[in-house]
């Protein structure tokens, strides 16, 4: 299934996450202007098991360094997910994720 035929929200946000497809995520990172890696792909699949495995749990940034440091090769920090995910890695990264907007604010 392509993104045009997919049902969003106002935002851009995928209403049903069970539609999400790494081809998906490709098609949600360019509109966003992201190029997805390695790297970009570990935090989502992070997001998303934290989503469907943690009671739809949303993880601010520090959680996601804590989360994916001993996955990740060399050191973590909040400003690597940034370099990724520009627009902030908890919104972006979760959108690109298919999981719904999340209502948090800041990183901490």
């Amino acid at each position: 299934m392509a993104l045009a035929d997919l049902n969003r929200d106002e935002h851009g946000y995928l209403v049903d996450l069970n539609e999400w497809s790494e081809d998906i995520a490709h098609e949600l990172a360019a509109e966003e202007g992201v190029n997805l890696t390695a790297d970009s792909l570990k935090l989502i699949a992070f997001l998303r098991d934290e989503y469907a495995n943690n009671n739809a749990n949303q993880p601010n940034e520090r959680n996601m360094v804590k989360g994916l440091k001993d996955d990740w090769e060399g050191k973590l920090t909040t400003k690597e997910l940034y370099a990724l995910f520009p627009k902030g890695p908890a919104k972006q990264a979760g959108k690109i994720a298919g999981l719904p907007e999340t209502k948090r604010k800041g990183g901490y």
